[in-house]
């Protein structure tokens, strides 16, 4: 963002006090008593051609940036004539730049406005989050909602590709009111983008649970291939494209069962999802081309809700069983996950809360990696202290991960004392 009166904090790394976790945690913000919405909703990516440089964003409108690889971090604010509205989606690209993606407020009057969500808006950065374009408007369809939206860049990093969930009208009860997943692709500084196509074969209700069509991740194959499930129902859907978005398959494929549906129940969660998130090996390892779609649920029992993943070496046509990432024994709740892949050598990752080995609703942050891609799995504390949410305070949707080159770089939200705080850790495999 350019203009006067910017303001921007530099904020010291703060790690917590207990010794649990061997990584260094870092503070990137915690709440300051003042803005109308806390922070949460963290994506964060690091750059292609500069792993020291990181971008990260929460809600409402906030972007971090970090040169040092995470351990100091920057705070501004994101801003554009379209508005800024949540569903922060950092990507990298591989020319070097940032992508942010985000839902509209165009007038600035929030929910009390029936322009907002009109669109999905994207800003672009050349110098890694000191200053953004002004947006571009994606999908907008007058009187409907865009919502959800994800994104991911081709290989060469001249095209960005966005999914997302158009509402008839959000929360709708009305049985004429559909939801339908669409794509769209933007150029190289996501300026200019193509008129929204229609992906799932199935549409979804408005009223943003089981019944709706939601959780579009895509991502890019070794050949350029883009690929993209969500979630409906008990079913996680997969749908491909191999010409950059012209066509997609006739068929969505049924990848795999998300049992009781993505929508779920986590005590001290006032809402929580298991929505899937998608991502390919094209690394030159030994499972070059497999995708894998990572999700949670409640197969178990709404008292032991699991993550899971599963794979497909045939381009999407065939799936493995779910196998179960977290390992603990017994029941306990693992939720809010997200997966990212080391394209340097097809490592998989995934992070979540946990609340193994603890009381009531306290939580901790994990991580857990593959080496056989994706069919066991090591599990790692990375948080280095439990903190225990409230169903009072919103905690958002989903938390993040980047990798690059063996650094990791998880990031989520914490709860202490009626505030929220977003938090990364220091890790180097």
């Amino acid at each position: 963002m350019k203009g006067k009166g910017l303001f921007v904090l530099l904020v010291m790394g703060v790690s917590l006090c207990s010794a649990q976790s061997k990584y260094e945690n870092i503070l990137i913000e915690a709440f300051n008593g003042t803005d109308r919405y806390q922070p949460c909703e963290p994506s964060i990516a690091i750059s292609q051609t500069k792993p020291e440089r990181i971008v990260a964003g929460s809600i409402l409108d906030k972007v971090y940036t970090s040169s040092d690889s995470g351990r100091t971090w920057a705070i501004d604010r994101l801003k554009s004539p379209l508005g800024v509205f949540g569903d922060p989606c950092i990507v990298a690209s591989p020319k070097g730049g940032f992508f942010y993606f985000h839902l509209s407020n165009p007038d600035g009057d929030g929910w009390a406005s029936d322009a907002l969500l009109d669109r999905i808006v994207c800003q672009y950065s050349k110098n890694n989050g000191k200053s953004w374009s002004k947006g571009a408007g994606i999908g907008l369809d007058e009187g409907k909602d865009q919502d959800k939206e994800w994104a991911a860049t081709s290989l060469d990093g001249k095209c960005v590709y966005a999914t997302w969930t158009q509402f008839d009208a959000y929360d709708s009860k009305n049985a004429e009111d559909s939801t339908l997943i669409l794509f769209s692709m933007g150029n190289q500084g996501g300026e200019k983008w193509t008129a929204p196509t229609r992906i799932s074969q199935q549409a979804g209700n408005c009223l943003d649970g089981d019944e709706t069509v939601e959780g579009a991740v895509p991502c890019v194959g070794p050949k350029g291939e883009i690929y993209v499930s969500w979630a409906l129902g008990n079913t996680i859907w997969f749908d491909r494209s191999l010409d950059e978005g012209k066509t997609w398959l006739n068929e969505d494929i049924a990848a795999a069962e998300i049992v009781g549906g993505w929508d779920m129940k986590i005590p001290g969660i006032n809402r929580c999802n298991g929505m899937p998130v998608t991502a390919c090996d094209r690394s030159e390892g030994a499972h070059k081309g497999t995708i894998y779609i990572n999700w949670a649920d409640q197969r178990n029992g709404e008292d032991d809700t699991d993550i899971w993943l599963a794979s497909s070496e045939d381009g999407g046509d065939t799936w493995s069983e779910p196998v179960r990432v977290n390992n603990d024994e017994g029941k306990a709740q693992q939720f809010f996950t997200w997966m990212d892949i080391d394209q340097s050598n097809g490592r998989v990752y995934l992070v979540f809360y946990d609340r193994r080995n603890l009381e009531g609703n306290a939580t901790n942050v994990y991580l857990a990696y593959s080496d056989d891609g994706g069919k066991t799995f090591t599990n790692e504390l990375i948080s280095e202290s439990s903190f225990t949410p409230s169903e009072s305070i919103f905690f958002g949707d989903y938390n993040n991960i980047s990798v690059k080159d063996g650094m990791v770089r998880p990031i989520w939200t914490r709860y202490e004392k009626g505030r929220l705080s977003i938090w990364t850790a220091l890790i180097n495999h």
